[in-house]
């Protein structure tokens, strides 16, 4: 199963953090590909940098036509939104389909015509919340903890303990 974010919405002065959080919850959280809606080379940069040094593992492209690509993405298409059904009573049938998928995120007001585009309108809770914590609970939720496990292969390797930090860089 192939995974991409389509984030639409980015304003380049005041989303570059955001997208890039996104960019980077998608690559640590099991998704294959993150899809903006306009080109910023600044979030492109920051993701590949972390993909330089912690191990590559997301592709990044720009959809000229946002509404097409989602209308001709083969697989599920999944919109989070807090209008949306609750992760909890969806997200079996989501996963079972073993399709591709197609989140959609939307930092700004994300237009009518995604909601009957789409095959699922989840909601992670019906409250204003960040998309990043959204994108977040919905891949961890896809993958039953699983993408957690996930292997990078890069030139930094952080070593788990109880107390302190450990770091082994290879070159």
């Amino acid at each position: 199963m192939h995974i991409t974010i389509l984030r639409l919405g980015h304003r380049h002065m005041r989303d570059k953090r955001i997208s890039t959080h996104i960019g980077l919850v998608a690559r640590a959280f099991g998704a294959d590909k993150l899809v903006l809606d306009v080109r910023d080379p600044e979030v492109r940069d920051s993701i590949k940098k972390v993909d330089n040094e912690w191990g590559p593992s997301l592709e990044i492209e720009v959809a000229e036509d946002c509404m097409e690509y989602i209308k001709d993405f083969k697989g599920d298409r999944i919109h989070l939104t807090m209008y949306g059904i609750n992760i909890n009573d969806c997200i079996n049938e989501i996963r079972k389909t073993g399709r591709d998928k197609l989140v959609i995120i939307g930092g700004k007001k994300v237009p009518s015509e995604v909601y009957s585009l789409v095959d699922h309108n989840v909601a992670i809770g019906n409250q204003p919340h960040s998309e990043v914590a959204a994108l977040a609970v919905f891949l961890d939720r896809l993958f039953q903890g699983a993408e957690l496990e996930r292997k990078f292969d890069g030139r930094k390797k952080i070593i788990p303990q109880e107390r302190g930090k450990k770091v082994i860089e290879f070159f």
